[in-house]
């Protein structure tokens, strides 16, 4: 049977932020836990989600199983289409000028740390890799344990680019909003150079579907304190968990979570318009 349509209709130039495309051919760096998916390609995620959803815009996120060879990522952007993708990188602080324009050019926008098993970079490469691409307008992209966000708020603070926080913080054990590392999320945002990411709630929710209200009430917080920071994301193709979501029923959490049509234009489509470097019309 065909797979159900979203209740949500996606507005024009409607933005899936966080995607990821394997390719079989391309080798798996060291610190890689895995090779990632080889049915993940370019033309299952257009069929699988962006043609069922409705969405025009994508961002291309480089898998950790690929380390800093970003070449997956940069043929992902190629094949969707320049004009409607955007990618983030992984690139450690030796990365020159020439490679960062080069990428620049390919539609990157972010440089990824990913601080969990299969990140390939540390924590002390992150400012110094924020220093090297501010003057290309990147942004930093991080997924972490939102638990120890408070940690390394006064480093995130510092930084001289824009920041995306993954995964509504990503918190691996459910916490309430009281909990010091979403202060620090709200802390951010509301500095005006940090934005969330609404997705990626099946990977840590303990409620479950189809609402995951433990990661939704942090979400609904998020979003009514500073609409303006928020992106939504399917996460395609799942790739931590061994039963994979409904990417429709991941969209319709927005009627859950942000319940005036207005804020989901906002998050659906202006914001990642602004962050990601959109023309108004591509």
């Amino acid at each position: 049977m065909p797979a159900a349509q979203p209740r949500l209709i996606a507005p024009p130039e409607a933005c899936d932020s966080h995607i990821h495309i394997f390719d079989p051919t391309k080798p798996v760096a060291p610190t890689a836990t895995g090779p990632g998916p080889a049915w993940a390609s370019v033309a299952a995620y257009i069929d699988a989600v962006q043609r069922r959803l409705g969405l025009t815009r994508a961002v291309v996120v480089q898998p950790t199983a690929y380390g800093t060879d970003n070449s997956c990522t940069v043929e992902a952007i190629a094949a969707l289409g320049l004009d409607r993708t955007r990618g983030v990188a992984i690139v450690g602080p030796d990365v020159g000028d020439a490679e960062l324009q080069q990428l620049t050019d390919a539609g990157i926008r972010g440089a990824r740390f990913q601080m969990l098993p299969g990140g390939p970079l540390p924590w002390d490469a992150l400012e110094p890799v924020a220093s090297r691409i501010t003057t290309f307008g990147w942004f930093i992209q991080l997924q972490m344990d939102g638990r120890l966000l408070s940690e390394r708020e006064a480093m995130l603070k510092r930084l001289p680019c824009r920041l995306i926080i993954d995964h509504v913080g990503k918190f691996l054990e459910p916490v309430p909003v009281e909990h010091p590392g979403f202060r620090t999320i709200l802390h951010l945002i509301d500095r005006g150079r940090t934005w969330l990411k609404l997705a990626g709630a099946y990977e840590t929710s303990k409620a479950g579907a189809p609402l995951y209200p433990d990661v939704g009430a942090l979400a609904t917080v998020a979003i009514r304190a500073v609409p303006e920071r928020m992106i939504w994301a399917s996460n395609w193709p799942h790739v931590s968990v061994q039963d994979p979501p409904d990417d429709a029923a991941l969209l319709d959490l927005l009627f859950d979570w942000a319940p005036d049509e207005a804020v989901r234009q906002r998050i659906l489509v202006e914001n990642p318009a602004e962050l990601y470097g959109f023309s108004p019309s591509s």
